[in-house]
């Protein structure tokens, strides 16, 4: 059952966040084979938490070489995107408890992700959007090198929104299908 989660999110991160470029650094800890796909096996909000803590210790201790980044996918809590949030919110403040603000954070991806602005059907929420609520625990001094090597990571966010209007709704889905849904 975990293959399949970590496969779909896999693809989604294939197709979605590197195939449009949507984060220009991704493609280089994926290539390195430096991302951690964690599958909780969490089915209630306070489980989620304990998953978000354990992680984060893990990334904290572990050797940059070797997992850069961790993609903490929760595929059974947290389907309801403002309870999402909620976690969300929770997560930032265990962060600032265990003293790794300024080391780590956190970045949220969520199949309803809805930008506070938007309607819930607009296409520029797609940047956020995963087949799973997934806690992307990321290293700063990794974006610190990312911005560096690109000195347009402020223009990221319009870019996407642009990249996203261009394809729209049905270029999103013809995107995102797989090659075996296509060959069929």
């Amino acid at each position: 059952m975990n293959e399949a989660i970590i496969d779909s999110t896999r693809h989604w991160l294939t197709r979605a966040v590197i195939g449009l470029n949507l984060c220009p650094f991704a493609k280089a800890v994926y290539v390195k084979d430096q991302i951690r796909y964690a599958v909780s096996e969490a089915r209630t909000f306070e489980e989620v938490l304990a998953d978000i803590e354990t992680e984060l210790k893990h990334l904290a201790d572990t050797d940059p070489e070797r997992t850069d980044t961790t993609l903490l996918i929760v595929p059974h809590a947290l389907n309801d995107f403002g309870d999402y949030n909620d976690a969300l919110h929770f997560a930032d403040t265990l962060l600032k408890q265990l003293k790794l603000e300024g080391e780590l954070q956190i970045a949220s991806f969520h199949p309803d992700y809805q930008f506070d602005d938007a309607e819930s059907d607009d296409i520029e929420n797609f940047t956020n959007r995963a087949p799973y609520p997934i806690f992307h625990l990321l290293r700063e001094a990794s974006i610190e090198r990312a911005v560096e090597a690109f000195p347009d990571a402020a223009d990221i966010y319009e870019r996407n929104m642009a990249t996203l209007r261009r394809l729209g709704h049905t270029g999103w889905v013809d995107h995102m299908r797989r090659e075996d849904e296509i060959k069929s």
